[in-house]
């Protein structure tokens, strides 16, 4: 997954970059990269993390129960918003969803605080077609720490920028939902991410505000971040590959239990349309794809795109030789065969 933190100038996306001297052999050498670090995020991480630290001893020293009880409750509500709304929803186009359900999952997705979803989506399928390359913004070869948060520490490499322009996200600019979010993200985020989780706890059961803030505020947003950069680094270094072994993005079940389902990334990464991201649906070790169930059982969610038996066999047996990735579904390089061969569930009627 590959969340923004932040619009400010973090060397994100699109943003304009400073680059080194160019190389002087002759007018059509690239630009040589110069990695630059970005002190103001390093600084607010290191704020932030030092205060989810105080907050972890908030939690056993002082905190009431119910605060505690309502930072996982957060997380877990971000985290849907990440993996239901953002990562399978939008970046991917998995499935459908209603605009009931596109409502809370936005809502949702602004308390997580990890960009705005058609800017997180942008990213992802940035980093999907292009996977560890220079143009993958968490490109895993660099390293552990750079695939984890260093890549938020520093300006973006330009392939990022050159290959994220023909990246196609019309249908998600298209949506008047997720429009609206972008536009007042500035005034969302600050509000469900930061001011209400610091209130609540204080006006519903007289929580102390040092308490409120450093535990359902900043400790639950610097947990959430870390458990959505693991899917970036450790499911991409450790782990065992089913399904294809030419690949990084292995499966990693640890992941997949604190991120909510997202740690199947071997699985994932040969089949990214696949609504589960993963060969099997159990419910503990993927709750997302238990969200999205319930929603599709009361007709919320729709178009649940899954792949086949024999389609996995097939492509367990082939490996494959990684040579491209897919965002999703409705990409220009996703075969023909597995358009006809993907399992689509609980269609829209009109009368629903």
């Amino acid at each position: 997954m590959a969340p923004n933190i932040t619009s400010t100038p973090t060397g994100v996306l699109f943003e304009d970059e400073t680059l080194g001297e160019p190389q002087i052999e002759g007018p059509k050498d690239k630009p040589k990269y110069v990695r630059r670090l970005v002190w103001r995020n390093i600084s607010v991480f290191a704020f932030l993390h030092l205060g989810a630290l105080y907050g972890v001893y908030l939690s056993f020293t002082s905190a009431k129960l119910l605060t505690v009880a309502f930072a996982i409750l957060l997380y877990q509500l971000s985290g849907l918003g990440i993996t239901a709304g953002a990562h399978r929803l939008w970046a991917h186009r998995s499935y459908k969803a209603k605009w009931p359900l596109q409502l809370l999952l936005v809502i949702m997705n602004t308390i997580a605080f990890q960009d705005a979803a058609i800017d997180w989506a942008r990213d992802h399928r940035v980093h999907h077609k292009y996977s560890e390359t220079d143009a993958d913004p968490h490109n895993a070869k660099r390293g552990f720490f750079f695939s984890h948060i260093g890549w938020l520490l520093c300006r973006k490499h330009p392939e990022v920028k050159a290959k994220g322009k023909n990246i196609d996200l019309s249908d998600l600019e298209s949506d008047p939902i997720l429009a609206f979010q972008k536009r007042y993200y500035t005034i969302l985020m600050p509000l469900m991410c930061f001011i209400l989780p610091t209130v609540i706890p204080v006006l519903a059961w007289n929580e102390t505000w040092t308490n409120a803030y450093f535990i359902p505020t900043i400790l639950r947003y610097i947990f959430t971040l870390n458990m959505t950069w693991l899917v970036n680094s450790a499911a991409h270094m450790f782990g065992n590959k089913p399904y294809d072994k030419y690949i990084n993005p292995s499966e990693n079940k640890g992941v997949a239990i604190f991120a909510l389902g997202e740690g199947w990334h071997n699985y994932h990464h040969v089949f990214p349309w696949d609504y589960k991201t993963a060969e099997f649906g159990h419910y503990s070790v993927n709750f997302t794809t238990a969200f999205i169930d319930f929603f599709a059982k009361i007709g919320w969610a729709y178009d649940l795109k899954s792949v086949s038996e024999d389609m996995v066999r097939k492509r367990v047996e082939r490996t494959g030789d990684g040579s491209h990735e897919l965002w999703g579904w409705g990409d220009n390089d996703q075969t023909q065969e597995e358009r006809d061969g993907a399992v689509v569930t609980h269609h829209h009627t009109k009368n629903q």
